[in-house]
């Protein structure tokens, strides 16, 4: 079952909601406008369902899970704005066609428990948060509960961390919010867990954006530093958004390929299949490691 872990594809319900708003994140026509980054244009084709269906087709997918962009910043907001634009978004991926399946985003200016229970139980393949939640040891406490239905409750689903929102960087190029915060996100993100997650999450399932932002490449530095190398989470996985076979491999060489997982990011990035020189590397990638993550180990 060939399986991408991270695209994203506006629903129309969401994209009317964020037309009506006029603070951040708003879309004024399709420019958007974040409190963060320079406005972006998106492309009105990037979030057509039947386009969208068609290219993943193409891509030779059996799945591909649907994220809300963490760094709009929804997950923050005040309930009451927060709560019609995560129903708007739940909704309308959940309706989305094959093979289209959807991450459940939170509210987390009030955390609710039985909201992520309900929307697991709708059909979400698991639990999104930004890693601007997760940063070090009040985070993973905060979101504890939250994180409890996923291992708790009989769901058994996973967690999915993807970057956040980003502060204003004056006189930044574009590229900068996806290139240091985004990335210094995702770092900090996986030492936490390593650090304050696994130990109160034994049994979770966890995939993080972007190869993590490269934190596994650190494990040399975190031994001579007094870390400690310690064995591979084989419950802790990396997603190959935005990245090619340079650092994929890199990375297989650090903490080996059962734990890398293939994602695009699409349409902010094209889908990439790095050649690791073997098509069991690929099988693992696109098929045999995402089925692990989102379902467990037999």
């Amino acid at each position: 079952m060939p399986t991408d872990v991270h695209q994203h594809i506006w629903p129309p319900a969401f994209v009317e909601l964020l037309r009506a708003r006029t603070t951040p994140p708003y879309l004024d026509g399709w420019t958007l406008h974040l409190t963060g980054e320079p406005p972006y244009e998106v492309d009105p084709a990037d979030h057509d369902i039947a386009a969208r269906t068609r290219l993943a087709a193409s891509d030779g997918l059996d799945l591909a899970l649907v994220s809300l962009s963490s760094p709009l910043g929804i997950e923050y907001l005040p309930p009451a704005e927060a709560a019609p634009l995560l129903t708007a978004f739940h909704d309308g991926a959940l309706a989305l066609p094959a093979p289209f399946g959807v991450w459940a985003s939170p509210c987390l200016s009030a955390p609710d428990p039985e909201a992520v229970s309900r929307e697991l139980r709708r059909g979400c393949a698991g639990l999104q948060l930004p890693a601007t939640a997760l940063l070090d040891a009040a985070g993973w406490e905060r979101c504890a509960p939250l994180l409890d239905v996923l291992t708790d409750t009989g769901h058994d689903k996973p967690l999915f961390i993807h970057p956040g929102a980003t502060p204003p960087t004056p006189d930044a190029p574009p590229w900068w919010p996806a290139l240091v915060p985004y990335l210094h996100q995702m770092h900090a993100s996986w030492f936490a867990f390593r650090a304050f997650g696994r130990a109160r999450h034994p049994r979770l399932r966890v995939c993080f954006a972007a190869l993590a932002g490269l934190a596994p490449l650190h494990g040399e530095r975190l031994a001579a530093r007094g870390g400690g190398r310690g064995e591979v989470d084989f419950d802790a996985f990396c997603e190959t958004s935005s990245y090619g076979t340079r650092a994929v491999d890199a990375l297989v060489r650090a903490v080996g390929i059962d734990v890398v997982v293939s994602g695009s990011d699409r349409p902010y990035a094209p889908p990439v299949i790095p050649d690791l020189g073997a098509d069991a590397a690929v099988h693992a990638l696109r098929t045999a490691n995402p089925a692990r993550l989102l379902h467990g180990r037999a």
